[in-house]
């Protein structure tokens, strides 16, 4: 039996939880960590700064808490009884604490909770970033419940307890109210989590894309100087708001008023860019915090991207940043921009100002960045913002797509990435956004040398690009593999309205391109469908008889502008298509224009009688002609010069609608898991033995604990034993080598099958034991595995292998002694949903056979769904498996399940 469990709680800003940069309901930001006994002092201080009532609610007096007490707050070594967390600015150049939290165990499952925040930030959200953070330090720590007393007219912080999602119970105690809740993660306490989190990012990049004021910081004289231009460009782009430069040696730069330092520029500036050599980067942060700047845009170099001492210098600036309460662009970044009109800002040092648009866009490479911009203009592509995020040391694309999930400008989003900070909770974000507004992801980097040394097949399989396509797979990101295809989707998605389906019209006035874009169309998982009677009578009438009326539509060359007009409206306004691919390859130049001008006129007719609206693509094969634009009064036709290209396009632009289209997936939870029993199992391996396989034996017990059918038989560590547990279970049998240090069985006979007697089943046994002696390797057997023979089924493979950036990874494939050979295997991240899972399973090659082919019978695939959900579930609860292979598995004819025959699990401590 299953029940739905909503997905986990998302992190607050980044991944580790006992250490963690949050941002604060107004945008600004602050360090959040777990307290130390150096921050005994401050802590008395903190305290001390609360007003009497802030003092009556934390601690039920009004007097400061003894200093006996402060030195227990500050030691978090025994998280099991008690922690406390803290959360820290920067103020007159000192670290002020500005909340903290508490926790202590009162009994075995449930620990009492008690926060304070410094009175001057109350209506901030830090009573909820402390409750968020004190309850996922205590689930680590086995907790299920929060108790909380507090006085009833304390309404902030039972507020706070109220509207956290969780599921609480409140009752008057003798004049208090006392407060329970359930850390069982519910669907409200996510959704909660995570609108704070979106609301509070949003927040914080306001002041970036909609600055009142600008400071270019290292503004100069030199024309051909990046200050120069960075001054100019926001200058004489006519920036809506004051704009303002900063050179101790001028008074006026460009037009542009200059002042001697950041402390003389007239406040409030909400936005500084800064271009100053590196060395002077650190003092201008604290320069810009002094006058409150909110917001910085680093263009300088130098940082992580030049080696070691420029990954600490970074790291020095962005904890200055970050404790300031500010976010950061950059460093070694090419700028932003946003062409809202009200705004106009070019903080960038390029002077092409895009026109405004629904399009917007990251790159992390600045060189390319001034390329897309230059690229949008000249496809007249219109853009709502543009951002270069270079070393994306503080604001990532993970912010970006949430300031851009609710920009009513953006309409589609495009990014150039060449890596992910954090994959997984990008993974979280992508997939919401998606399902409103596509995003369009040109990845960078796909075909690195460097592969992992691979103990199990699963490993060996999981190349470098397989965690991004399965990130975009479960994501509905919209792969592009050049940059020609990523414009060319998002002038498609922008201008044109999303097909309902994947039948795709070809109309054409030469044989050639339209088998070409015909292929094309197939290979992107599209159909060219036979056009139905009713359509091709409708054709036939103003057709030359050698006319092809089947689908590709051939007007052959000597099509007149009439011809392709009247065919347009034919095709778009029939039901037996949902896209329409339109092309045409010059005869004459005379033709060229009055062609163009029919294939206008016959959209817009069609346009006027479509009751469903259809994407159309236009392949434009005229050399003389090749910047063609096709833009009618209401939209713009994607134009292509080659005939493949739009085909590529709307197959993938199909495959993210049928993706939207799809219910959301739900993670499912298991009644039937032992949990504790598994994590014991891993936990004993490392503390005895350290890093390494399992043994059989432990291999078994962990996936009994996960629910996991495993087959009749056992272990075996004598001759005599097999032979007995093989008459138990049945003949014939099959005896295998155990051993988790030798992975290849066969390799060194350990392998024996369809024994049918006790006798086979002992000389199986002792030929195992003589050919490990001969090898020298006798210390590995750890006996041998009975199990009954597999007359049936089909082999496939499950496995999963731990990403140093995205996690694990479930792969599942066709299994048996070929898996490496024919290396049909998928990957998907976790945690899988359901439909991740059926997903996972239907898209490997061999998925036919599990169908059922050429009179074999169909395997068992709702049981094969139902393991990798296991699987994922046993890996997301228990880090420390690193490796998993089970190889092979039969998959037996529906209602029969599946037959693990060898499985691997792999365990490492933490580092």
């Amino acid at each position: 039996m299953q029940r739905i469990r909503p997905r986990q709680m998302p992190p607050l800003r980044d991944e580790g939880p006992d250490s963690a940069h949050t941002i604060l309901s107004d945008g600004t930001t602050a360090l959040l960590r777990l307290a130390q006994p150096g921050d005994a002092e401050e802590l008395q201080r903190f305290f001390s700064r609360l007003t009497p009532a802030a003092t009556r609610h934390r601690f039920f007096s009004e007097s400061a808490p003894p200093a006996e007490v402060i030195r227990a707050l500050c030691d978090s070594s025994h998280p099991e009884r008690s922690l406390t967390v803290i959360v820290l600015r920067r103020h007159d150049d000192t670290l002020r604490i500005i909340a903290s939290g508490s926790y202590h165990a009162r009994a075995p499952q449930e620990a009492e909770v008690a926060m304070a925040v410094d009175d001057a930030l109350h209506g901030h959200g830090l009573g909820t970033i402390l409750l968020e953070r004190l309850a996922l330090l205590a689930i680590r720590q086995g907790f299920t419940k929060l108790w909380a007393i507090t006085h009833a007219d304390n309404l902030a912080m039972r507020e706070v307890f109220a509207t956290s999602g969780f599921t609480m119970e409140e009752h008057l105690e003798g004049g208090d109210m006392e407060v329970e809740l359930s850390l069982t993660p519910t669907d409200q306490s996510v959704r909660q989590s995570e609108w704070r989190e979106r609301v509070a990012t949003i927040a914080s990049l306001r002041p970036l894309f909609h600055p009142r004021a600008v400071a270019v910081i290292g503004a100069s004289r030199a024309p051909r100087s990046i200050g120069y231009r960075l001054l100019d460009a926001l200058h004489h782009n006519r920036f809506e708001g004051r704009c303002y430069a900063v050179n101790p040696h001028a008074s006026n730069i460009a037009g542009v008023e200059a002042f001697p330092s950041v402390r003389h520029l007239p406040v409030p500036v909400d936005l500084a860019v800064i271009a100053v050599p590196k060395e002077a980067v650190l003092s201008v942060v604290d320069e810009c915090a002094a006058i409150g700047v909110r917001a910085l845009v680093v263009i300088t170099a130098g940082f992580a991207e030049v080696g070691a001492e420029g990954r600490r210098l970074q790291d020095q600036l962005l904890e200055k940043v970050r404790l300031h309460g500010m976010r950061m662009v950059g460093p070694n970044c090419f700028g932003i921009l946003n062409t809202d009109p009200a705004v106009r800002l070019n903080a960038t040092f390029a002077s092409t100002f895009p026109s405004a648009g629904s399009i917007a866009m990251s790159s992390q490479s600045g060189a390319l960045g001034l390329a897309l911009v230059a690229a949008s203009e000249r496809l007249h592509l219109g853009l709502s913002t543009f951002v270069s995020v270079g070393n994306k040391a503080d604001v990532s694309v993970n912010d970006l797509l949430q300031y851009w999930e609710q920009d009513t400008a953006t309409n589609v989003i495009l990014l150039y990435v060449e890596s992910f900070g954090n994959p997984r909770r990008f993974a979280q974000i992508a997939r919401r956004v998606s399902r409103n507004k596509p995003i369009v992801v040109l990845k960078a980097g796909r075909t690195s040398s460097g592969k992992r040394a691979a103990g199990s097949h699963t490993a060996a399989l999981a190349a470098n690009d397989v965690a991004v396509e399965a990130l975009f797979q479960q994501t509905g990101i919209l792969r592009a593999d050049t940059l020609e295809e990523m414009f060319a989707l998002a002038t498609g998605l922008s201008e044109q309205p999303l097909p309902k389906g994947r039948r795709v019209g070809i109309l054409t006035n030469a044989g050639g391109p339209a088998i070409l874009c015909a292929d094309a169309c197939e290979a992107a998982g599209l159909e060219v469908p036979e056009l139905s009677q009713a359509t091709i009578t409708r054709l036939s009438p103003f057709l030359p008889a050698s006319a092809s009326l089947h689908n590709p539509v051939d007007l052959i060359a000597s099509a007149t502008p009439e011809q392709y007009e009247q065919a347009i409206v034919a095709l778009l306004t029939s039901e037996d298509i949902d896209a329409l691919i339109i092309l045409y390859i010059a005869v004459t130049a005379t033709d060229v224009d009055p062609i163009a001008e029919g294939i206008a006129r016959g959209i817009e007719i069609a346009r006027a009688q479509q009751l469903v609206k259809k994407p159309v693509s236009i392949g434009w094969m005229v050399e003389t002609d090749r910047d063609r634009r096709f833009s009618l009064p209401h939209e713009t036709i994607p134009t292509h010069n080659l005939p493949e290209l739009p085909a590529r396009v709307l197959g993938k632009v199909a495959g993210y609608v049928q993706w939207r289209d799809r219910p959301l997936g739900m993670v499912p939870d298991f009644d039937d898991l032992d949990l504790p029993s598994v994590k014991a199992v891993c936990h004993n391996m490392l503390a005895t033995r350290g890093n390494g396989w399992l043994t059989v034996t432990e291999t078994r017990a962990v996936l009994s604990g996960m629910g996991i059918s495993l087959p009749p038989g056992g272990l075996a560590t004598t001759s005599e034993e097999a032979a007995t547990l093989a008459a138990q279970i049945g003949f014939p049998v099959a005896v295998k080598l155990a051993s988790h240090t030798l992975v290849h069985k066969t390799e060194v006979g350990g392998v024996h099958l369809n024994l049918s007697s006790k006798a086979e089943v002992r000389r199986a046994y002792d030929e195992i034991a003589a050919r490990l002696a001969q090898d020298h390797t006798l210390e590995s057997m750890e006996g041998v595995l009975v199990q009954s023979m597999v007359t049936n089924g089909v082999e496939v493979m499950a496995g999963m292998v731990q990403d140093p950036s995205f996690g694990p990874l479930i792969g599942f494939g066709l299994g048996g002694i070929h898996v490496e050979i024919l290396g049909d295997v998928r990957f998907r991240i976790t945690p899988l949903t359901e439909l991740d899972a059926a997903d996972l399973i239907r898209s490997i090659k061999g998925y036919r056979l599990l169908q059922g082919y050429r009179g074999h019978a169909p395997g068992d695939v709702d049981a094969i769904q139902d393991l990798l959900l296991r699987l994922s579930r046993l890996v997301e609860e228990v880090p420390e498996i690193v490796e998993l292979d089970l190889n092979p598995i039969f998959a037996l004819p529906p209602g029969q399940g599946y037959r693990i025959v060898d499985a691997r699990i792999r365990v490492a401590g933490k580092n």
